[in-house]
C-alpha cells in the first residue's frame, strides 16, 4: 500500500470530520463540538456566510486554506469548500433510545442495520430514519459502516440528530429487547408477511439486512415477523436503503392514521 492510499483509508475511517455544507450546517445545529473549520480561500456565498457566522458565534477556529488542502483532507470527495474537525462522536445506548420514545409519549421504534458496510447505504438509512421520527438505530461494531464523514454526508447531516448504538451481539440485543416488549421486524424476499397487511403500529425494531446476503441468521431467527416488499419488476431486490426507507415510511403511515392495512 503506497503512501495516498494509506492516507486516503485513514481519512475515510475518520469519525472526527465532517464534509460539506448541509453536514456542518446540522452538526452546529446540533451542538456538536467543533474545533476547527477548514473553509476553501476565495468561496463566498450567503449559505457559507450563515454557517461561518455561526461558528464565530459559538467561538470556532476559521482557518481559510487552498482546496487542494481541502482535497487532501477529504473523505467523500466532495467537501463543498468546509470541513469541520470536530470531537469524537459518541455512541448512544438502547436504554438511552427508549427513553427518548417515553419523553415523546411514543411506542419505540428502533432500526437495527445487520452489517451495512457501505457508508453512502448506512448515511441514507440514518436520514430516512431522522425524518421518520425513529428514535434511535443500532448497528453492529464488527463488519459494519461507523459514523465517518461519508456516512454523515450522506445523511445530509441527519447523522447528527440521530442517537446511534454500537452494539457487540445483535442477537443478543434483539432478545433483550423482545424482553422489554419490542416486536422484531425484519425485511426478507422471502417474508412471511405482506408489507400492507402487517400490523407494525406497536414497539417496533425494526432489522435491515445486509447490501449481498440479507440478515445473518442468527438475527433473522430473532425476528418475530418477516415482512416481503413487493417487487412487480424484473429486478428481485431492492438497495439496503431503499428497502429500510419503504418500511419505515409505511410504520409511519400506520403510525399517523391507526390502520395496518
Amino acid at each position: 500500500m503506497n503512501d495516498m492510499t494509506q492516507d486516503n483509508s485513514l481519512s475515510r475511517d475518520r469519525e472526527d470530520l465532517i464534509e460539506g455544507r448541509n453536514a456542518v450546517q446540522e452538526a452546529l445545529k446540533a451542538g456538536r463540538t467543533i474545533d476547527k473549520l477548514y473553509v476553501a480561500r476565495g468561496d463566498t456565498d450567503r449559505t457559507l456566510a450563515r454557517i461561518l457566522q455561526k461558528a464565530r458565534d459559538r467561538g470556532i477556529v476559521i482557518t481559510e486554506c487552498d482546496r487542494r488542502k481541502l482535497d487532501a483532507m477529504s473523505a467523500t470527495g466532495a467537501h463543498q469548500g468546509i470541513i469541520a474537525q470536530a470531537a469524537m462522536r459518541e455512541y448512544s445506548s438502547v436504554e438511552n433510545m427508549l427513553a427518548l420514545a417515553e419523553s415523546r409519549g411514543e411506542p419505540p421504534f428502533l432500526i437495527v442495520c445487520d452489517e451495512i458496510a457501505d457508508p453512502h447505504n448506512l448515511g441514507a438509512i440514518l436520514r430516512t430514519a431522522e425524518c421518520v421520527g425513529a428514535h434511535g438505530v443500532l448497528i453492529p461494531k464488527r463488519r459494519s459502516a461507523g459514523l465517518t464523514a461519508i456516512v454523515d454526508k450522506a445523511s445530509a447531516g441527519a447523522a447528527e440528530h440521530m442517537l446511534v448504538a454500537r452494539v457487540t451481539n445483535l442477537p443478543e440485543t434483539l432478545k433483550e429487547m423482545k424482553k422489554k416488549g419490542l416486536w422484531v421486524y425484519g425485511t426478507a424476499a422471502d417474508g412471511t408477511g405482506a408489507l400492507w397487511k402487517t400490523d407494525m403500529r406497536g414497539p417496533v425494531c425494526l432489522v435491515i439486512g445486509s447490501e449481498g446476503f440479507g440478515m445473518g441468521r442468527l438475527v433473522a431467527e430473532q425476528c418475530d415477523v418477516t415482512v416481503s416488499i413487493p417487487l412487480r419488476g424484473k429486478v428481485t431486490s431492492l438497495n439496503a436503503s431503499t428497502a429500510a426507507a419503504v418500511m419505515m415510511y409505511e410504520i409511519l403511515r400506520q403510525r399517523s392514521t391507526g390502520n395496518e392495512g
